[in-house]
């Protein structure tokens, strides 16, 4: 709740600007992602207060569900900033990647529970992760990195019922050689490698170097909060994946690393309730979703202050995304849904 209350504020501090500009309201983002963080909110209450056994039956139609919306983004999805990742209902537009990563966390954890007794096998592990490249090669057509999320969550999930470290061995060599595929098939990504080496020979890296400028400036302590010089304009849609190099510039280093000591007990409540978990289809729910948080958090920060090259990832609770953060609190109920059976 922390994290949603000052995603808000640092979100409409970031945004406030652009949405003057471009639609002549301050509040235009704040209002977009308050509506999306209520029908969470609402939903997360709802699904905490459900047995979590009684999704079981569903997992397979969310899985197929998760299929059929990434294969209708490659033919009717919209395009925004040279990226295909929406679908429109109406008035209504969703990322079903963020759908997809829910989804493969209870599909997995169902699948997982299932082959229990024989995970020790390589031939088991390997039945348990083919329905997941479907769904990685679906989404990293588009989206590398939550393509990048969902292998990982994967390979946690697989680690928890079985961890055998050679199996883990041979499966990152296969991961290192599917991403290889994928930079290799569009040349932007490779783009991508040479900008991260040096930003500031390409014009590309304007958005990185903007990026650190903001994280620099901000010192120990901070501008202060709203007194971002470098989301008026210099950072190109700040609220987005770089909202963390403005909350290093408006609250310095002290206000950045608390919020990422937030994310860090999130995280570490979710161990705990993954390993008092009721059986092992909770522990795994929640393993998932402590996977899913850590990834993600990890990229969006590695990304910013350039030490791994731009992926194009948010930041939990905190960057302007109304799918994502309507499909994280559905995640938050269903690891509250675990830790309430706890005894």
């Amino acid at each position: 709740m922390l994290l949603v209350v000052i995603g808000l504020v640092l979100l409409y501090s970031t945004s406030s600007y652009n949405g003057q500009v471009k639609f002549h309201d301050p509040y235009h983002y704040l209002k977009k992602q308050g509506f999306a963080t209520i029908l969470g909110l609402a939903g997360m209450f709802a699904v905490a207060g459900i047995d979590y056994h009684k999704w079981v039956p569903l997992a397979n139609l969310g899985y197929l569900t998760a299929v059929l919306l990434s294969v209708a983004v490659i033919f009717v999805g919209d395009e925004y900033n040279g990226s295909k990742r929406w679908l429109s209902l109406g008035p209504v537009s969703f990322q079903p990647s963020e759908f997809a990563k829910v989804a493969i966390i209870f599909f997995l954890a169902c699948l997982v529970t299932k082959h229990v007794k024989t995970m020790g096998k390589f031939s088991t592990m390997i039945r348990v992760m083919l329905p997941v490249f479907p769904i990685v090669g679906l989404v990293g057509a588009s989206n590398l990195s939550t393509a990048i999320i969902i292998l990982g969550i994967a390979a946690v999930l697989i680690f928890v019922a079985s961890p055998k470290y050679l199996q883990f061995i041979a499966m990152a060599a296969a991961a290192v050689g599917f991403l290889g595929i994928f930079l290799a098939l569009e040349s932007y990504r490779l783009e991508r490698l040479a900008i991260w080496r040096n930003p500031e020979q390409y014009e590309k890296g304007y958005q990185t170097l903007q990026g650190l400028y903001a994280i620099g400036s901000g010192g120990l302590f901070g501008r202060g909060l709203g007194e971002s010089v470098q989301k008026l304009g210099f950072l190109p849609e700040a609220q987005n994946d770089m909202i963390f190099s403005i909350i290093c510039e408006e609250l310095g280093l002290v206000g950045a690393s608390l919020i990422v000591l937030l994310f860090l007990i999130l995280i570490w409540r979710f161990f705990v309730i993954a390993t008092q978990a009721k059986d092992l289809l909770g522990a795994l729910i929640a393993s998932g979703a402590m996977a899913h948080m850590m990834i993600q958090v990890i990229l969006n920060i590695a990304v910013v202050t350039n030490t791994i090259p731009n992926t194009g990832i948010t930041l939990p609770f905190i960057s302007y995304g109304g799918t994502s953060v309507l499909f994280l609190l559905l995640e938050m109920g269903l690891v509250l849904s675990v830790s309430n059976l706890i005894k």
